[in-house]
């Protein structure tokens, strides 16, 4: 897929206030600082459509994109912010869990994991809560520049074998890298591969 346009749409913290229509979306999320806005510029060839923060929990809106006039990127609030507090942490859940549980035009959550850590319970807990409610996600391991191949190889496997242990059929999984651009071609792919079998 070739990315011809990418364009803000609208940001709000109300699910029933999302793009009307019926195009397709693909929501991104992950913990703090997972490099998610790098990911969506990279895959947007933009610098500056999602902002990018040394800060963790810049994102606190749900932030719609208009692709290629075609189909919605959904850059979703994180989870799992250390410095904010229990009302906010219950706010961010519970904008995230209408979007996700509700927002019909929604076709697949790109789970974002960063590929230098051990598999964490917060992450495989949100897999499973995607799973028990029948949401189609993708994994997506992200900064895979900042290790070597086999430490990022080693680092998936990690992860496949904790979701072997009570999955029986793992998600697509994709390897990324903001920096150098890996991944890129394989996810926009993806997405176009989806986005065609729904128009016919």
């Amino acid at each position: 897929m070739d990315v011809k346009s990418a364009e803000f749409v609208i940001s709000n913290t109300d699910f029933n206030k999302c793009p009307p229509g019926n195009l397709p979306e693909y929501a991104f999320i992950g913990r703090s600082n997972v490099g998610k806005s790098s990911l969506i510029n990279m895959l947007c060839n933009r610098k500056d459509l999602a902002m990018t923060s040394s800060k963790p929990g810049k994102t606190l809106l749900i932030n719609h994109f208009l692709i290629n006039n075609d189909w919605h990127l959904v850059d979703l609030p994180g989870y799992g912010y250390a410095t904010t507090g229990k009302k906010m942490r219950g706010q961010l859940k519970n904008i995230i869990d209408s979007y996700i549980l509700y927002r019909e035009q929604l076709t697949s959550v790109f789970l974002l994991i960063d590929s230098r850590h051990e598999p964490q319970q917060i992450d495989l807990d949100f897999m499973v809560w995607l799973g028990e409610n029948g949401i189609p996600f993708a994994i997506v391991f992200t900064k895979t520049d900042k290790m070597s191949a086999v430490q990022s190889r080693e680092s998936v496997k990690k992860y496949q074998l904790s979701l072997l242990e009570s999955w029986e059929e793992l998600p697509p999984i994709f390897i990324t890298s903001s920096e150098k651009r890996i991944g890129r071609e394989e996810l926009l792919t993806y997405i176009d591969d989806i986005n065609n079998s729904l128009k016919k």
